[in-house]
């Protein structure tokens, strides 16, 4: 048993690191497609990219904001406030990072459409 745990606590820095490597940048126009008419969780919450621009966030009750892609950026607008913040995004098969200028990381994956 202590062999076991000895190989798992060598091995497992690879694992990550390995797992870290799959996630791949997206670019505009792959952030594009990976988010129009797409629902993706994240924990608790959802949100519902619309092809109209508009988005709709759910964690316990609707919020309604906008979003859109600058460059090979996400970025979205949540009233009343007229700011947009904007986010590097990558993939990993079903699974997108959000990430922000200060390097905070919002994980989501897409969920099950519905039928």
């Amino acid at each position: 048993m202590r062999q076991f745990v000895l190989f798992f606590m060598l091995c497992w820095p690879f694992a990550v690191q390995a797992d870290e490597a799959a996630w791949t940048p997206l670019s505009g126009a792959e952030i594009s497609a990976a988010l129009t008419g797409r629902v993706v969780q994240y924990g608790s919450a959802w949100q519902d990219f619309r092809a109209s621009g508009k988005t709709l966030y759910n964690a316990g009750r609707d919020s309604w904001g906008y979003w859109r892609v600058e460059g090979d950026q996400y970025c979205s607008q949540w009233p009343p406030s007229d700011l947009w913040a904007c986010y590097d995004m990558t993939g990993n098969g079903d699974r997108l990072r959000f990430i922000g200028a200060a390097g905070d990381i919002s994980e989501a994956v897409y969920r099950p459409a519905a039928d």
